[in-house]
């Protein structure tokens, strides 16, 4: 369950970031600042998301899932920021097609191939486009674990 990995010094709400290398950036160093990455591991974001885009429409809700490899990384964590405004992401999958991203899931993998399931799981529950609302309403990052909770419950 991903809820229960959920650490919530990695959750940040209400962000402010001009693009997306500045979410990157910001996000990325909280993870960093908490012990779960390296100091390479921001940078290597950056190149890997303009390799590799991880903006993904969901319904009309921008979402983003960063992640890099785990030479960069300390201990599996995920973090997670809701935006005050989107930022523009490319879609996962294109080169060119951008997505306006309100919430992004950053991973901390150390497992190259557990990540995977993260990936899936992750976006199983952002089908739920209610459960997204909540998710970018929320206050605080225990009304965020909470949330993701409630839902991951509901998953088989």
């Amino acid at each position: 369950m991903i809820w229960e990995a959920l650490d919530s010094s990695l959750i940040v709400t209400g962000l402010d970031a001009k693009d997306n290398k500045d979410i990157l950036k910001k996000l990325g160093s909280v993870v960093v600042k908490e012990g779960y990455a390296k100091e390479s591991y921001v940078d290597a974001l950056i190149v890997r998301e303009e390799e590799f885009p991880t903006g993904l429409d969901v319904d009309g809700v921008g979402v983003a899932i960063p992640h890099t490899s785990v030479e960069h990384v300390n201990k599996v964590g995920i973090a997670i920021a809701t935006l005050n405004n989107p930022v523009t992401f490319v879609q996962m999958g294109t080169d060119d097609e951008t997505v306006g991203v309100q919430l992004v899931f950053m991973l901390a993998v150390v497992d190259p191939n557990a990540h995977i399931d993260q990936l899936q799981r992750i976006v199983e529950m952002i089908q739920d486009k209610a459960m997204l609302g909540r998710l970018m309403k929320a206050k605080d990052p225990e009304e965020i674990i909470h949330i993701i909770k409630e839902k991951e419950e509901t998953l088989s």
